[in-house]
């Protein structure tokens, strides 16, 4: 699999100011992507004024939690405690480790052993850092998912829904905080991958870990929540047990469903069948579509998080039987006949009207 560059990804493309160093960099070598995302430039900023769902009260709630995100990622490394802690039962370890990702409110934990295209080849971020190599890389990785609240998620692409998703990421940041700074205390190498400061590509340290399979959509679908997770990893040298995969049929799933594909306002989820990108067969968003309609409508829309069958809470029975035809049929016609387009609650949450 090829691995990913960060400077590729929107986030850090739409970073790049005219005349920065940065800047004149990426182009020079991605001239095709200079017009597209320049276009883009000239839409409203996410959450700003002229976006469709901008309100000069409420919006700022979601720059403020990305800004409070901002300030504490600097916290993500720090020292290790010289005086290490010898660990003589792994599984113990292992049993401490996710019941302290749980306490904190991680609905679902897992474990696997890194491999090289879970991490990102170079960063691109932040000016600091932009097109550094990335080669300190630890053994393990802890991933953890915690759960947006189904009645906030179902009101995309309204304000609630990016409200919901940047509490996720705080959470998420949070949890990773915990982990890493016990590691550290322990005498172990730990770092916390949050919004912002990410070294790895958490979805794929989830699907390896078992948490769940990557839908059409290019999200983490998770047995329990769907798409209605945000997804937190620490990586450290410290021994643990992990996880195996956990191919519970959701490809399969994605391959009759479409429903995120039908229902997507910038046609940005393809349609048709997987196909061969990078060395692994798959599905590809349009990322540049994608977040042109992030930044019209003013929020990170969702429509896809909710129109997927699995955020709806598909009954254990049906879930454990998703490879056999029957079952597929049946999650399709109770979600269809439930949600007739997609799952819609019209209006922000009470609190925010």
């Amino acid at each position: 699999m090829k691995k990913i560059d960060e400077r590729d990804t929107m986030f850090a493309r739409m970073a790049y100011d005219r005349g920065t160093e940065e800047y004149e960099d990426y182009y020079r070598r991605n001239p095709h992507k200079l017009q597209i995302d320049s276009e883009i430039r000239e839409l409203p900023p996410m959450g700003g004024e002229g976006s469709a769902m901008y309100n000069p009260i409420t919006s700022p709630i979601v720059d403020a939690t990305f800004r409070f995100l901002g300030k504490i990622k600097k916290y993500s490394e720090g020292e290790v405690n010289s005086n290490k802690k010898k660990i003589d039962d792994i599984k113990k370890m292992t049993k401490i480790i996710k019941g302290l990702a749980k306490h904190y409110n991680g609905k679902l934990v897992g474990i696997t052993k890194l491999k090289d295209e879970h991490y990102y080849s170079h960063r691109g971020r932040e000016p600091e850092n932009y097109g550094e190599e990335i080669k300190n890389k630890h053994k393990y990785g802890i991933v953890f998912a915690v759960e947006m609240e189904k009645d906030m998620i179902f009101r995309g692409p309204q304000l609630s829904e990016s409200i919901e998703v940047t509490k996720g990421y705080v959470d998420g940041a949070i949890i990773g905080m915990i982990l890493s700074h016990y590691i550290r205390e322990l005498g172990y190498e730990a770092r916390n991958h949050m919004d912002g400061n990410y070294l790895v590509i958490a979805p794929l340290v989830a699907r390896d870990a078992g948490l769940g399979q990557i839908g059409r959509h290019g999200l983490l679908i998770t047995k329990e929540y769907g798409a209605r997770v945000r997804l937190g990893v620490v990586t450290t040298d410290l021994e643990l047990i992990e996880d195996p995969k956990d191919d519970f049929g959701l490809i399969e799933f994605c391959k009759v469903c479409g429903r995120c594909s039908s229902t997507c306002p910038g046609r940005s989820i393809p349609k048709g069948p997987m196909e061969m990108i990078d060395g692994i067969e798959r599905w590809k968003i349009n990322a540049e579509e994608c977040y042109r309609r992030w930044r019209a409508l003013g929020t990170d829309c969702g429509i896809c998080l909710a129109n997927c069958p699995f955020s709806d809470n598909i009954p254990g029975n049906l879930v454990n039987n998703l490879k056999e035809d029957w079952a597929k049929k049946e999650v399709l016609k109770n979600f269809t006949e439930k949600y007739p387009i997609r799952p819609y609650i019209r209006g922000n949450a009470d609190w925010l009207e």
